[in-house]
């Protein structure tokens, strides 16, 4: 007699249920299968009513939990069937692979394994006339009906001796690390041969089989394995995806439809019906017209094409042209909807309460569960209102896992309202986010712990004052009132030594950001004013003697960011400081007056004081009128437009209504020489193009009129064209319900 040794293809619904019918046949006393036998005290969890596949084993170092491998497990995957089957019938279960201990030691930090070398099932699907390994592997193996063959184990028998036939000419396949593998699965056979007989199975990978059967020595297995490195590991199971489970997602599991494969495990009979009915209705819900005539339909092409292609089923192949050709109307736009969300699918696994875990998992758990905040394997966009008390501890929840670098969440545009109190998060769960969660419990071993002492090693660590800032921005989105001190400290100190003013300016609106966050959470920022004053008061001093003419254009740019960002930040924090505003009014009254100062800049300048109100119009033109003189390089000037009337700051709309602005620049424009005209011309581009269409064709047409002049300025008595000489009443009236609808505060309309 000798073991039973099924060779399968991991993830392959045909193998699983091969797998089973082989053990019903079969009844082995024990069953060994492919996985690290650090995971042996973990089996018995698989049989726990919490534990729902997709679900994989997790081994990492115990001092270094990013060292870590996943051994991932599907419902259909043989060897989780096998495992189920040994529980079920009650026989001994273990896992038979080389340790995890050894192969993390041997493993570099972000290493993959090794996967190099050829392919058996390229091999074999070639000699039997296949292109395609994947189609081979489905017509002989997963579209099989095991109910058909007389014996179970032939199936097996035939797949063992063509991938021995493999080896003998390719050895290990350029799998250097299998032999070693391999050497450890046989001193474990060997061991459950003196525990059980010789009747008990083994459920590994195909390639393997060959090599269990050799006939080898335990000595010279024991001499592969002497001195092999070892940590100590730690494991536990985690919840995976079906994504994660395909090659697209990143895992080379072998499969590219995890989805399809679970369909034909749980679908026993007439699975191409069931599956053209599964995609029916996904179409219906994205309110496509598909009835059950495409579905009937659909199923006659798909079987029409795999007899053609003589295949004993339609596949995935087939079934997917007949989708797109029936009910996608040859579209490849909603056949990729069905292949990302039923060919592949978002399936997330669950594991029990009782599995191990470290006591941050545990923490964010029992977290989740009080805030309704479900880990889903699919996007979800999540809006919060921090108004609300439970909406709030929500985002505390996801910006200190952000803060250690668990990025459940990430923070995106709030639509509709640009308010501090609304946030918008898409949230996303992936299996790695269990290692970085175990990574982060070094920190403490609960979220807001872990996050304290997180951000107090950042702070210490930090060595720009932009990482501080930055820094203690978010220690105020998550609520950290505790590592503020610390992160003030740093603040602090990095400040007073840092004399750049750029960094200075980079820094400051983080600072002003993090003072309003005390009125919508309910958090005491006041400590960080003392901080932004003074940093204020510094940018000040510094910034006019920082904008000289030596400035090339990309340093000008930078600098012209920063002033734009430390105006907003002065807006900020002049409502407790109104002194700071007439400051800093004054910096940019020099700046825009200064001829050292480069154009850009300049332009800048004049635009934030006419906004603000602190620039007259007749002092506004006088400023342009010198900066596009025939004295000014082509190049400075094009420059000073582009900081007064550039970007997105509504410099179009001024120069819409502002007939003197637009005959300065017109006639400067038509004044420059041509060969600098083609130096500029990328200037004013970038300048003019940048606005809305509307406001460029008004502008065409006011150029066209010729600014200023009569076609613009109507003679008393008249009315521009395309308007009336007088006002309509009764046009104008019409409009006034309407108006005082849209202005009546909610819950209230205006009276009748």
């Amino acid at each position: 007699m000798s073991p039973l040794l099924l060779g399968v293809r991991h993830h392959g619904p045909g193998s699983a249920r091969a797998v089973r019918a082989a053990l019903d046949a079969a009844r082995p006393p024990a069953v060994l299968v492919e996985g690290p036998p650090e995971g042996d005290a973990l089996l018995a969890l698989a049989a726990d009513p919490g534990m729902r596949p997709p679900v994989a084993l997790l081994a990492h170092a115990a001092d270094d939990p990013g060292r870590a491998a996943f051994w991932p497990l599907a419902e259909f995957s043989p060897e989780w069937v096998a495992i189920r089957w040994a529980q079920e019938a009650g026989v001994p279960v273990r896992f038979m692979d080389l340790p995890a201990a050894h192969s993390l030691a041997a493993r570099d930090e972000g290493e993959e394994p090794d996967c190099a070398g050829p392919d058996p099932l390229a091999a074999l699907a070639g000699a039997a006339g296949y292109d395609d390994p994947e189609r081979w592997w489905e017509d002989v193996v997963e579209h099989r009906d095991s109910g058909a063959v007389q014996d179970p184990l032939v199936p097996f028998e035939a797949l063992g001796e063509a991938m021995g036939a493999l080896r003998e000419g390719s050895g290990d396949g350029g799998h250097g690390r299998d032999l070693v593998r391999e050497a450890y699965m046989r001193q474990r056979m060997r061991a459950a041969r003196r525990e059980f007989g010789d009747t008990y199975a083994v459920v590994c990978g195909a390639w393997h089989v060959p090599a269990l059967r050799a006939k080898t020595t335990a000595a010279a297995d024991k001499a592969l394995l002497t001195g092999l490195p070892k940590v100590k590991v730690e494991t536990t199971w985690v919840p995976w995806t079906h994504r994660r489970l395909a090659r697209a997602g990143g895992y080379g599991a072998g499969i590219t439809s995890p989805g399809w494969y679970a369909h034909l495990f749980a679908a026993r009979d007439r699975p191409v019906e069931r599956w053209l009915t599964k995609v029916a209705g996904l179409l219906r819900e994205e309110d496509r017209q598909v009835s059950s005539a495409h579905v009937i339909e659909a199923v006659r092409l798909a079987r029409t094409l795999a007899a053609m292609r003589g295949r004993p089923l339609p596949g995935l192949s087939e079934t997917l042209e007949a989708v797109r050709a029936v009910m996608c109307d040859g579209s490849d736009i909603p056949l990729a909807l069905i292949e990302d969300r039923l060919v592949v699918g978002d399936a997330l696994g669950e594991v029990p309460d009782t599995a191990p875990v470290v006591p941050l998992q545990r923490d964010l758990t029992r977290r989740q569960r009080s805030l309704r905040l479900k880990p889903e394997a699919q996007d979800r966009e999540l809006e919060l209102d921090l108004r609300k008390e439970a909406d709030a501890a929500k985002s505390l929840l996801l910006h200190r896992l952000r803060l250690l670098g668990i990025d459940w969440g990430i923070p995106t545009a709030s639509r509709g309202a640009t308010g501090t109190f609304r946030e918008t998060w898409r949230l996303r769960w992936e299996p790695e986010l269990s290692v970085r969660v175990a990574e982060a419990g070094i920190w403490g071993t609960t979220v807001p712990a872990a996050a304290t002492a997180k951000a107090e090693a950042d702070a210490a660590a930090a060595e720009e004052l932009g990482e501080v800032t930055a820094l203690a921005e978010r220690c105020l989105l998550a609520g950290l009132s505790q590592a503020l001190p610390a992160v003030l400290r740093a603040l602090a100190d990095r400040a007073a030594l840092d004399t750049d003013v750029a960094r200075l300016a980079k820094a400051l609106p983080a600072l002003a950001r993090s003072l309003r966050y005390g009125d919508v959470r309910g958090t005491d920022a006041a400590a960080l004013g003392t901080v932004a004053a003074g940093l204020a008061e510094r940018i000040c001093v510094a910034l006019p003697p920082a904008c000289t003419a030596g400035l090339d254009a990309d340093a000008a740019a930078e600098l012209r960011g920063h002033v734009d960002g430390v105006h907003g930040a002065v807006g900020l924090l002049a409502d407790a400081d109104e002194g700071l505003r007439e400051r800093w009014s004054a910096v940019l009254r020099t700046l825009a007056g200064r001829e050292t100062v480069p154009g850009l800049i300049r332009g800048r300048a004049a635009r934030l004081l006419l906004d603000d109100g602190r620039l007259p119009a007749g002092e506004t033109a006088r400023l342009m009128g010198l900066a596009l003189s025939p004295a000014a390089s082509p190049a400075d000037a094009a420059g000073w437009i582009e900081g007064f009337a550039g970007g997105s700051s509504g410099g179009g709309t001024l120069l819409v209504h502002d007939d003197r602005l637009l005959g300065l620049i017109d006639a400067w424009l038509t004044g420059v020489p041509e060969r600098a005209f083609t130096d500029v011309l990328p200037l004013l581009r970038r300048t003019f193009g940048a606005y809305e269409p509307g406001v460029k064709r008004t502008l065409g047409e006011l150029v066209r009129r010729g600014p200023g002049g009569p076609a613009t300025r109507p003679r008393a008595g008249s009315a521009p064209e395309g308007f009336a000489p007088d006002l309509d009443p009764a046009r104008a009236d019409a409009v006034l319900d309407l108006v005082l609808l849209l202005l009546s505060p909610p819950g209230r309309l205006p009276a009748a």
